[in-house]
């Protein structure tokens, strides 16, 4: 049984495990559906939820986005992420409180401001009704003694575009058309009321129908779970669950700082600044937010995912390809930004653990000199990782990089002030590396421990990784047998 004190994550991935276990046995029913909402929620007393009948009904809503459905029986959305609005009833609806720094003043300056009876006097302080209130702020304004507070509601917060709002029964709104894809507010609500739509079960049955699926593992990956867990100690274990094999997605960023290099190199001869092309959620904030430089700025190079999905679909034509890593954009570029030869699947670090846990696997030390990326491949990781791997390759090719003025842009807020400085043309720098993500994918939403922890046992691994270069590793693959850029 789930309790209170183990939080929403684990039961989101006790869910998905569940699903994941009925694939493998058979037929994901209704039936069956139903039949582990109440393994999940047993009752008679509530597990995590104030009674079984809300618990049961948040559980069918996570269901339905396990299975790559809406969230909402009712609503349709294109958005990967999306709200499950029975856990969000259980957020304060106001975002405007009253504190004790009310004077109970004469004047009632907040009361008269309020247009919607919103606010009542009390024996000790105003009062202000959630079920009244439309949050416009008035009341804060109108207030002398600065009496009553904003309260920002945590999934807002982190939102770089302001793409959060709510509706007339507080529950939380995700605009489709500002939302870059992110993230960041999945795991910043506490009641678990934000999540996103899973390939699980899309995987599942490519692999039980012979299919060849190719796991493409994020750089990232390389201390998520533990310095002793190498990329072929992963790769053993996707064997073990049925993969045909696996490719470290360093590989792409090999090829594609290579050809971004190229792209540099014209740019730098022109005077003109250039954004990259590896996050996703960058590229939407580009795309959306800053449409101008979006068109005129940003590299038209494919990402990391995108190129080792290609060169693998170049060599076995019939092949499925799932992107396994710490981004929850990459669903979106998977699906939404319809780049031919992507990724088929994208799996979370946390769905790709549940996986294992499905079909009883376990990660174990493999000692392998497996590797296929170079080190400046593997560092598109981090912030800094992708610019400094472009620069290596200009420099392989005998360019002088020493006055390339760079900007690494490590999370969203970093990102649109770079891009508001491209577009107000007052930015000093010549090219952005952008990175949706605090400390770039290494600090993406669906990391798998703290990031402390992530990057001491990431730099154990990457200790043991030769030096070799960029443009010698690409020697090796196929790259005339595929294009590098975005519209083929």
């Amino acid at each position: 049984m789930v309790t209170n004190d183990k939080g929403f994550i684990p039961l989101k991935h006790r869910v998905i495990e569940g699903l994941a276990r009925i694939a493998w046995n058979g037929e994901v029913t209704e039936e069956a559906k139903e039949g582990l909402i109440r393994e999940l929620s047993p009752g008679p007393k509530a597990a995590f939820r104030c009674c079984v009948y809300k618990e049961r009904e948040i559980l069918r809503w996570r269901i339905r986005l396990a299975c790559n459905e809406d969230a909402s029986p009712k609503r349709k959305s294109s958005n990967v992420i999306q709200v499950i609005d029975p856990a969000c009833e259980e957020c304060p609806i106001s975002s405007y409180s009253v504190t004790d720094n009310c004077r109970l003043c004469l004047g009632k300056a907040c009361q008269n401001s309020c247009h919607f009876g919103a606010i009542t006097m009390t024996d000790q302080r105003a009062h202000i009704d959630p079920m009244k209130c439309k949050e416009c702020g008035m009341c804060a304004t109108a207030c002398p003694y600065s009496a009553i507070a904003q309260l920002t509601r945590p999934c807002k917060k982190p939102c770089p575009v302001n793409a959060i709002t709510y509706d007339e029964n507080g529950l939380c709104v995700i605009d489709d058309n500002r939302c870059i894809r992110c993230g960041q507010c999945v795991h910043s609500c506490p009641f678990g009321a934000i999540s996103t739509k899973t390939h699980l079960l899309q995987v599942i049955s490519a692999i039980k129908e012979g299919k060849e699926v190719y796991a493409m593992c994020a750089p990232a990956t390389e201390g998520q779970f533990g310095k002793d867990i190498s990329m072929s100690a992963i790769r053993v274990a996707l064997k073990k669950l049925g993969f045909t094999d696996m490719v470290e997605v360093g590989l792409g960023g090999d090829m594609t700082a290579a050809y971004e290099a190229l792209e540099w190199s014209e740019a730098r001869k022109e005077g003109k600044k250039m954004t990259t092309s590896c996050c996703p959620a960058f590229i939407n904030l580009l795309k959306i937010h800053f449409p101008d430089q979006y068109h005129e700025n940003m590299s038209e190079t494919l990402s990391p995912m995108a190129a080792v999905s290609r060169y693998l679909k170049a060599i076995h034509p019939d092949c499925v390809t799932v992107f396994i890593g710490p981004c929850m954009a990459k669903k979106s570029e998977s699906q939404e930004m319809g780049i031919e030869g992507n990724a088929d699947y994208v799996l979370s670090f946390g769905e790709f653990s549940s996986l294992l846990r499905s079909k009883d696997v376990q990660l174990e030390a493999e000692v392998s000199p497996y590797q296929e990326a170079s080190l400046w491949g593997k560092n598109f990781a981090s912030s800094g990782g992708v610019a400094n791997a472009v620069m290596e390759c200009m420099r392989e090719r005998g360019e002088d990089t020493t006055d390339i003025k760079l900007r690494a842009c490590s999370g969203g807020k970093e990102c649109v002030t770079a891009l508001s400085l491209l577009k107000a043309g007052k930015l000093p720098e010549d090219f952005i590396e952008g990175m949706a993500c605090d400390g770039g994918c290494v600090g993406g939403p669906s990391r798998h421990k703290a990031e402390n922890e992530i990057k001491k046992s990431r730099q154990s691994l990457l200790d043991e990784a030769d030096t070799r270069k960029v443009l010698d590793n690409l020697k090796n693959y196929p790259m005339d047998k595929f294009s590098m850029m975005r519209d083929k």
